[in-house]
């Protein structure tokens, strides 16, 4: 079911509807030390931030990133009182349970600062704490000793095409689209379908969104955009294991030529020549768990449960945002936004980048394709119990050939297209407009 709440809550023009979650996780009766996860400079750390601003009275704001003498803070023992009269003198507050915010950020820089969550749930948990960090996927998997059952889970990813429509002030146009009244949504289809193009370019990176939103300069969004690629490109170099570097540079730099491809299918090859995959899995994993790439695999056969089907040997690489990856190809806005002639093969895969993204926060996708054969269905989901398969169309062409294949073979009754044609109904699938597709499931 679609969300769309407007809130109060604003980042410079935005707002994210992850707040929703946060003042869900605020009302539990048993609530846990919550941890939110989430690539660099998503917004984690402001969200957090205006989150204890407007719903407790203080924050108690620890960023072990920064305050290197706070990092082992944890090593001597998890003793509740100690720990809490250190937060409390370092962050000069009151430490008033219900009405202090104990906001950890950057938790991986802490010596057992996953572990010491175990203990504010057991030993402290009439205290609120949330925490965050940028590399908690790599932390996750580097520790052997983790807080299973003692802290709850949020991912935070770049804004949503939705987030974008109310940051530039559309926010009327978000609301249409959840209420699904499709004969009033296309009237108004031209001005979403230039948002969207102009969301193709800025993607969802906060400092991108809030240049636009407050300038439309989209010369400087490029700017912002290279530059957190570069902070993460510096990432690597700081915080990988020095033997993979250069193998995490070399896969980071072939994704949009994967991407680029008829079959967007990952290819070792195309790394390095003569690449194994033996050699780049542990790159893959890394550059995964930091939340800067999300892997779809292939299903071996269209049937729930999907998982039970996945083929990890075969695979789809996306980014984390579809900004970045325009940004990463350095295409122009001209290209992007009016449209050329040569941009044809990679308007598909950006396109594809943008649906992966609307998708991901809500589904488990995969993709299927015919052995030796080239049929194949974009995304896969489970949906009401079934699955329901997915092909995407960069403009209005309505071809479908492989997705009226798949239908005829599988007895498919709920098939999705979704293209920049209006919302219809045929007798063997439905086409979803682009710019629809989240507020559609």
């Amino acid at each position: 079911m679609c969300k769309f709440v407007p809130l109060t809550v604003k980042c410079y023009n935005m707002e994210r509807l992850s707040f929703k979650d946060l003042l869900d996780w605020k009302n539990k009766k048993n609530r846990k030390p919550l941890l939110v996860e989430g690539a660099r400079q998503v917004g984690k750390t402001w969200l957090v931030k205006e989150f204890g601003k407007r719903c407790y009275k203080e924050v108690a704001y620890v960023n072990f990133e920064e305050r290197k003498q706070l990092r082992n803070l944890f090593d001597e023992d998890f003793d509740m009182e100690r720990i809490l009269f250190a937060i409390k003198t370092a962050t000069k507050t009151n430490m008033v349970p219900g009405e202090t915010l104990i906001f950890l950020d950057e938790i991986q820089e802490a010596h057992e600062g996953l572990t010491a969550l175990k203990y504010f749930a057991e030993n402290a948990p009439e205290h609120h704490v949330i925490t965050a960090g940028s590399l908690l996927g790599v932390e996750l998997h580097r520790k052997t000793s983790f807080p299973v059952g003692k802290i709850e889970f949020m991912v935070l990813r770049p804004l949503s095409f939705a987030e974008f429509l109310m940051a530039v002030g559309e926010q009327q146009l978000g609301e249409l689209l959840c209420l699904k009244k499709w004969s009033t949504v296309r009237l108004f289809s031209d001005q979403l379908k230039m948002r969207l193009r102009q969301y193709y370019f800025v993607g969802g990176m906060p400092e991108a969104v809030k240049l636009f939103a407050e300038n439309n300069d989209l010369q400087e969004v490029r700017q912002v955009q290279h530059a957190i690629l570069a902070t993460y490109e510096r990432d690597f170099s700081k915080h990988a294991p020095t033997e993979i570097v250069p193998r995490i540079r070399q896969l980071w730099n072939s994704l949009p030529a994967q991407l680029s491809k008829e079959n967007r299918k990952f290819i070792y090859g195309l790394v390095r020549e003569g690449a194994r995959a033996r050699e780049y899995e542990i790159a893959i994993d890394w550059i995964r768990d930091c939340g800067l790439i999300h892997q779809i695999c292939r299903v071996k056969a269209p049937r729930i449960p999907l998982k039970s089907y996945e083929d990890r040997s075969s695979f789809k690489i996306y980014l984390l945002d579809v900004g970045l990856l325009s940004a990463m190809c350095d295409l122009d806005q001209e290209t992007l936004l009016k449209g050329n002639l040569v941009f044809t093969e990679f308007k598909g895969a950006l396109t594809e980048q943008y649906v992966m993204q609307e998708l991901v926060g809500k589904f488990p996708l995969f993709y299927w394709s015919k052995d030796k054969s080239e049929q194949e269905v974009d995304f896969l989901i489970q949906h009401n119990g079934v699955v329901v398969p997915i092909e995407v169309k960069a403009e209005e062409n309505l071809q479908a050939k492989r997705l009226k294949s798949f239908v005829r073979e599988n007895s498919s009754t709920n098939a999705v297209r979704t293209s920049m044609s209006d919302y219809r109904e045929e007798s063997w699938m439905t086409n979803v407009p682009l710019y629809a597709i989240q507020s559609y499931f």
